[in-house]
């Protein structure tokens, strides 16, 4: 059976979206966060990480402004909180008071990342470019902090961080699915001849 697609027209959705919790300090020190769906890793060496934010954001002048900025990964406990990051502006309210959570500044870059959230990219903004209704940041990691208990075997655990991802289609936030295979792995089955592949 054939099948067929649907044109939908120029839209930008991709499926998962990250739910990315960007932390910086205005130009007076005091610590923001803002929760960003539009970006993700751009760059393995060095490695880089991006974001695209509005012009009318806080946190959009205080990147300028301060050369650095965090990513920090929310898990599925932490919904309503990087839920309610995206819902003000810190121009008005002071997110971390009003959350009850705790910034800590970072020690390589001039930004703060959040205590209670698992894990922690510290970058420092190396590019920016104006794409339209968006101006994407990359940052250079310069450190990642992870929570210990998110570790296994000396290496970072999806199954524990359970990061929230975001469908912008619907406007809702879903937790991770169940593990159905291994990377770079799993397609080996392709190069097999065909008659060893049943």
């Amino acid at each position: 059976m054939a099948i067929t697609k649907k044109s939908l027209g120029p839209k930008a959705v991709v499926f998962p979206t990250p739910v990315f919790v960007v932390g910086t300090y205005d130009k007076l020190g005091r610590p923001n966060v803002m929760t960003a769906a539009w970006g993700g890793i751009c760059c393995s060496s060095p490695p880089a990480v991006c974001v695209s934010l509005r012009k009318a954001t806080y946190s959009y002048r205080n990147i300028l402004e301060k050369k650095a900025f965090t990513v920090n990964i929310p898990s599925e406990e932490l919904m309503k909180e990087a839920d309610f990051f995206g819902l003000t502006s810190g121009r008005d309210v002071d997110k971390f008071s009003a959350a009850g959570i705790k910034p800590v500044r970072s020690d390589l870059v001039d930004a703060p990342y959040i205590q209670e959230f698992p894990l922690t990219l510290e970058c420092k903004l190396v590019n920016f470019t104006d794409l339209g209704l968006h101006t994407q940041f990359v940052g250079e990691v310069m450190d990642v902090k992870a929570d210990e208990r998110i570790m296994e075997k000396g290496k970072l655990s999806i199954e524990k961080i359970k990061p929230l991802v975001f469908d912008p289609e619907a406007g809702r936030y879903y937790a991770l699915g169940k593990y159905v295979g291994k990377a770079f792995k799993t397609g080996e089955i392709f190069s097999m001849p065909r008659d060893k592949m049943e």
